[in-house]
């Protein structure tokens, strides 16, 4: 019987050594569109501080009935009186030093700089923090400065049409949208879909959204289910935020320090740090960010929405 000889070929895993290897640029998972901040308008400061200053109302010289029955010669006399204490905003910093091994960035510069894809990451991680701080933050945030006339309690746990429709009844003058944690959204959906309402869809700022009332439903994971973004538990409750947004309309805008120094992007400065006697480069990043809630009924909030019951 003849040997049979075993032929020795190229294999795919030596072969790959020599391939050029097409690479992608780091994908960062916790990346998200941050629709909050592309529809909020936002007003640039110079001081870094903005006052809201409000009228005190009540029965004031402007409520006056006019009425062609009753004649008077008398002209009403007075003033609108404002408040004596009106609040002020004062923009907080989050910021983050960036640390780059030259060595590193010399050898290994192609076909991305890594300095670069560093400070886009970077500055990817502090944006997704303004979003988080404009509805968290313990000082200016949304959910912390809705006021307590503005604040509704589920009918039934879950977010409904009827919830979702008183909602609209404490920010009637012109809302802009609802925000709502993903599975607060999917919830409602299927409130109407047992209804037989499913809710139509509208296409803005290059996303696809559900609306009710015309009123657009904005995705957030940084409206907390149970504080966590990606809850693991079925079950969970969150709030949904109804908006009036705009200067002009008197709603929520954000606030950014204007004209910085180095500036990267609205309200973000990246300044170079030099580098060390360790070949270490290095970079301070800084985002100064607040938010301003300008008419208590710019704002109102859903609360214990529960995002897991459903048959």
């Amino acid at each position: 019987m003849a040997d049979v000889k075993k032929i020795n070929a190229l294999g795919k895993a030596v072969a790959y050594n020599l391939a050029d290897v097409a690479k992608t640029r780091p994908q960062f998972k916790s990346i998200t569109p941050r629709w909050l901040t592309k529809l909020l308008e936002f007003k640039g400061l110079e001081s870094g501080i903005y006052r809201v200053n409000k009228v005190v109302e009540g029965d004031t010289p402007l409520d006056v009935l006019c009425s062609s029955e009753k004649k008077s010669d008398i002209i009403p006399q007075g003033y609108v009186e404002y408040e004596l204490e009106p609040r002020e905003y004062i923009l907080n910093s989050i910021s983050t030093i960036l640390n780059v091994n030259t060595a590193v960035q010399d050898v290994f510069s192609s076909p991305y700089d890594q300095a670069k894809e560093q400070l886009a990451l970077a500055i990817e991680s502090l944006r997704e923090r303004q979003e988080s701080q404009i509805i968290n933050n313990d000082d200016y945030g949304l959910l912390k400065n809705a006021a307590d006339s503005q604040r509704i309690q589920t009918r039934n746990g879950a977010p409904t049409p009827d919830d979702l429709d008183e909602l609209i009844t404490k920010v009637w003058k012109e809302p802009s949208f609802f925000l709502a944690h993903p599975r607060a959204i999917a919830a409602f959906e299927r409130e109407c879909t047992k209804r037989g309402v499913p809710p139509v869809t509208v296409n803005l700022i290059g996303g696809t959204f559900i609306t009710w009332r015309g009123i657009p439903l904005i995705p957030t994971n940084k409206l907390l289910v149970d504080g966590l973004k990606e809850p693991k538990s079925l079950g969970g409750k969150t709030n949904i935020l109804l908006l009036r947004t705009g200067e002009t309309k008197r709603g929520v805008i954000g606030l950014y320090q204007a004209g910085m120094k180095d500036e990267a992007s609205r309200g973000l400065s990246v300044r170079y740090r030099g580098i060390d006697d360790k070949g270490i480069a290095s970079y301070l990043l800084s985002l100064y960010c607040s938010a301003a809630i300008l008419a208590d009924d710019a704002l109102a909030v859903l609360e214990d929405v529960e995002v897991g019951e459903y048959d």
